[in-house]
Parts: structure tokens; C-alpha cells; sequence
């Protein structure tokens, strides 16, 4: 089972199994939910052993030698009551699951009946959910292992100033410039009231490929006018507005 690009994009529901469904959320759900919340939510159960290097540290246990599933599978996936992640995860209770191991070959996993079916999370199921949830939200994946102790022991000391850095900063929405911008911009085809009936992967799309296409555009008339920038010198990428948004 591979995650379709396609699919993502068109916003449908993705069914993993009879009991576990992943929902694409809408503007008008985050808003209702809570942007600061769904957010902090998203990253915290699509953590990485490198994204959480100062909790795990401090928790004696370094983060170069765990993987992603075993992070979920060791603290994160009971964190969030039903109530919190239903937005995602509609019925499943991610806080019912038992941790367990396969008998075959020892390896972790997560379980739980659901009138009388066994429903199981193993690693191969958590990435196809997390990768999923990553590429709706475009959230970057961090495996990062740095090359000796020494570079690892600066990341973590690099990250923990910069927790210090941001606590107690006040919260403010990206989405809601995202979203001005958007209504705002000559080639957005929605108004500031269907906005939010928008999916948030094709929201955030539309948020690069519009860049992209003015990008490319400012590009082409700095270039054609003869007073301008020389197109030779520039990555034909930059200039195809249909290409790959990075």
C-alpha cells in the first residue's frame, strides 16, 4: 500500500483497513478545532526520534538509537483521547490500544478488538498513516543521524536553546495569512466564504503553485525585456510553473 499523490490532493477520506480511516480536514475543521491545537497535535504524533532529541535526552535515552515507531509506540500514541483526534481518526480510539509483539518474528505492535476483530498497528501500518498525515499537512520528516557524539551533542544543545528561545512567545496563525493572501491574489479562484469549505493539502497547494506561477512569470517578463535578468543563467525549474512545488 503506497500513498497516491493524486488522491491526497483530491481530499477524499483514506481507508487503511476496516477500522482505521485517515480524514483530510478542512479549513472551516481547523478553525473549529483550534489551528494551535490541530497543529501541535499533527507534529506531536508524526514526531521523529530527531524532532523530540531534547525530551528523549533528558529522558536518558538517546534519540539516535530509536526508530520513529518505536517513539510512537513507547509515548506518543495514547497522549490524545478520542475527542482530540477524532478530527483524524473519526471512531478509532488511539488511547484503547495495548502494546504487543508479533509472534513470528518478535517485533512490536499495537492492538485492540473492535467488536471482536483484532485491529493492529505495526510499523509498516504507522508509516503508511504517518507518511500520510505528513504529506497532507506538509510536514518535512526529520531522520537526520548526526556524523559523531560530538555533532550530536551540539543539535540537542542547539535545540534546547531554541525551546528556551521560543517559550512564552504568544501563538499567532500562519494560516490566516496563508488565507488572506490567498482570497487575495489574482488567480485564487475561491472568496474569502468558500475558502474553507478547502481542503488543507489543496489549500496549501494552491499556496505554492500560485507562488510558483508568479515567480516564474516576474521571471520571464524581467527576462524577454531586455533590461533584465539573463534567462541562460536561470534553472529552467524557476520557469516551469507546472512543474514539481518543492
Amino acid at each position: 500500500m503506497e500513498n497516491d499523490e493524486l488522491k491526497i490532493y483530491r481530499g477524499k477520506d483514506f481507508v487503511i483497513s476496516k477500522y482505521i480511516k485517515i480524514h483530510h480536514a478542512t479549513l472551516d475543521e481547523i478553525c473549529e478545532y483550534g489551528e494551535k491545537d490541530y497543529y501541535s497535535m499533527m507534529y506531536q504524533l508524526t514526531a521523529t526520534p530527531q524532532s523530540m532529541k531534547v525530551q528523549l535526552w533528558d529522558a536518558e535515552i538517546d534519540y539516535t538509537t530509536i526508530s520513529p515507531f518505536e517513539l510512537f509506540y513507547s509515548f506518543i500514541y495514547d497522549i490524545y483521547p478520542k475527542e482530540k483526534t477524532s478530527i483524524i481518526f473519526g471512531e478509532l480510539d488511539l488511547t484503547k490500544f495495548k502494546r504487543g509483539f508479533n509472534k513470528e518474528n518478535n517485533s512490536p505492535l499495537l492492538f485492540q478488538f473492535i467488536n471482536d476483530e483484532l485491529v493492529i498497528i505495526d510499523e509498516f501500518t504507522y508509516n503508511i498513516i504517518m507518511d500520510y498525515i505528513r504529506q497532507i499537512h506538509v510536514i518535512h520528516k526529520d531522520e537526520k543521524i548526526p556524523a559523531n557524539n560530538t555533532t550530536k551533542m551540539i543539535l540537542i544543545d542547539d535545540e534546547r536553546e531554541e525551546q528556551e528561545r521560543n517559550k512564552g512567545k504568544e501563538y499567532h496563525s500562519q494560516l490566516k495569512n496563508l488565507i488572506s493572501a490567498m482570497v487575495n491574489s489574482e488567480g485564487f479562484k475561491y472568496n474569502h466564504e468558500q475558502v474553507w469549505d478547502m481542503k488543507i493539502n489543496a489549500f496549501m497547494d494552491s499556496v505554492k503553485r500560485i507562488s510558483k506561477i508568479k515567480n516564474a512569470e516576474l521571471l520571464l517578463q524581467s527576462g524577454y525585456s531586455g533590461f533584465g535578468i539573463n534567462l541562460k543563467n536561470i534553472d529552467k525549474k524557476q520557469l516551469d510553473w507546472i512543474g514539481e512545488l518543492v
